[in-house]
């Protein structure tokens, strides 16, 4: 009887130290975007007046995040509807080739743990979060649309996408 009661006993104490070392997943989360309203007059147009307010509301869409790196293509628009949310977290703005996303997906999926906010255009935006997602899913925006937010979470390998408007 003896025996039996030390085997659970043993049992029940590597089981504890087990769980106690045991970590939970670490859960990468990346949010993509597209640019906001832009003005039309140049080749490199900055954002227009609405696009300048949307950016601002875009920290506030994403009030419920902290980002840890922050992504944009190297153009005008994209730069600058990302930077209120950098200015805010003091991230500086890295750019990223749209020409690559295969590299750059993997790139992100990489950052175990992290969050990071990719700003995009209406084609590269879908096509990275299909990237992402391991899926063939999303096609390309309308050239209207301005406010959707793809909140792609990878947990052990496993992505979720939440699609959310501002």
């Amino acid at each position: 009887m003896k025996k039996i009661t030390r085997i659970i006993l043993f049992s029940a104490l590597l089981f504890s130290f087990c769980s106690a070392f045991s970590q939970t997943p670490a859960t990468t989360t990346i949010i993509v975007f597209r640019h906001a309203e832009k003005d039309t007059a140049k080749l490199d147009p900055s954002l227009s007046k609405e696009g300048k307010t949307r950016a601002e509301n875009l920290v506030l869409a994403l009030r419920d995040f902290t980002p840890d790196a922050a992504y944009s293509t190297n153009y005008n628009r994209t730069r600058s509807t990302v930077a209120p949310l950098a200015k805010k977290f003091n991230l500086e703005v890295q750019v990223y080739d749209a020409r690559d996303q295969k590299s750059f997906a993997e790139q992100l999926k990489a950052m175990t743990g992290k969050t990071i906010v990719v700003a995009g255009h209406s084609n590269t935006v879908p096509r990275l979060v299909n990237l992402l997602a391991g899926v063939d899913k999303y096609p390309d925006l309308e050239d209207s649309v301005y406010n959707q937010i793809y909140i792609v979470k990878i947990t052990d390998g496993v992505p979720t996408v939440e699609i959310k408007q501002y």
